[in-house]
């Protein structure tokens, strides 16, 4: 097996160093890197050309983190493609141990690992509601997303039947595309913490409540199936609810216009 990793990064200088040389140390090599600065405007350019041709850079626009893995999946030359976000790291095993889990399991197209939480240096506990799942997880995962884009290992096939990530959500592009490729693919759990996700640094933010309102708009792709309506109606009533205690009318009338298809 020949695996690409592909590493989006945004203004990330110190954090993506980190990443890159958590490849680098793997037991098995990668056959290729690609790093995807998606518009950076801090030093992340001259952080990474210290790795020079050990890894490929691309620069682009900022056009957002599902625009910068599309990229690194187009630009693929091998089968198999793993994930890593810049301010997260592999464990040395990672690529070795989810290769020989492949290998013993041809069957399967995709796979993602266990992984050890961090936040301000200190290791944080995971809820029994936050186990990874494996198998046929669509179902499972409609409330939302169990699987960590850092973590995943996937066939190029997937991404022809499937799809890529959207674009257009700023936010839980992974719980769709996840969901997407659940519907046809079973996914496979190698049950090893083989990944460290680090939290507690400036990201992307958006509120609990808010984040469900893109989590309506991924699921709105896979009606008319019963249980997904169930679910986006008990997103809308969770969304209604805060958007009405916070006087949040752009969310109320997202809320109405979804309710209105959904009588249609």
């Amino acid at each position: 097996m020949k695996v690409t990793v592909v590493i989006p990064v945004y203004n990330r200088a110190g954090m993506v160093v980190r990443a890159v040389e958590s490849v680098l140390a793997q037991r098995r090599k990668a056959d290729q890197i690609i790093v995807v600065d998606d518009g950076s405007t801090d030093d992340t350019p001259k952080a990474l050309a210290h790795f020079s041709d050990r890894i490929e850079l691309v620069r682009q626009p900022n056009r957002g983190v599902s625009a910068a893995r599309n990229r690194g999946i187009a630009l693929a030359r091998n089968r198999w493609i793993a994930f890593l976000d810049s301010d997260d790291v592999w464990h040395p095993q990672k690529l070795a141990q989810q290769i020989a889990f492949h290998e013993a399991h041809p069957d399967l197209h995709w796979s993602h690992t266990l992984e050890m939480w961090v936040r301000n240096g200190g290791e944080v506990s995971q809820k029994r509601h936050h186990a990874k799942p494996q198998g046929e997880v669509f179902y499972e995962s409609l409330p939302f997303c169990k699987i960590a884009p850092s973590t995943v290992m996937i066939d190029h096939e997937v991404f022809e039947r499937c799809g890529v990530f959207d674009e257009t959500l700023p936010v839980c592009e992974d719980y769709d595309l996840w969901l997407r490729i659940a519907k046809r693919y079973p996914v496979g759990l190698v049950h090893e913490v083989l990944t460290t996700k680090y939290a507690g640094h400036p990201q992307l933010s958006f509120s609990a409540h808010i984040l469900d309102r893109y989590r309506v708009e991924a699921l709105l792709k896979h009606l008319p199936d019963p249980l997904v309506h169930e679910e986006i109606v008990r997103k809308l009533t969770l969304l209604r609810t805060g958007a009405q205690k916070r006087d949040n009318r752009e969310i109320l009338s997202f809320c109405t216009l979804i309710e209105t298809q959904l009588l249609h």
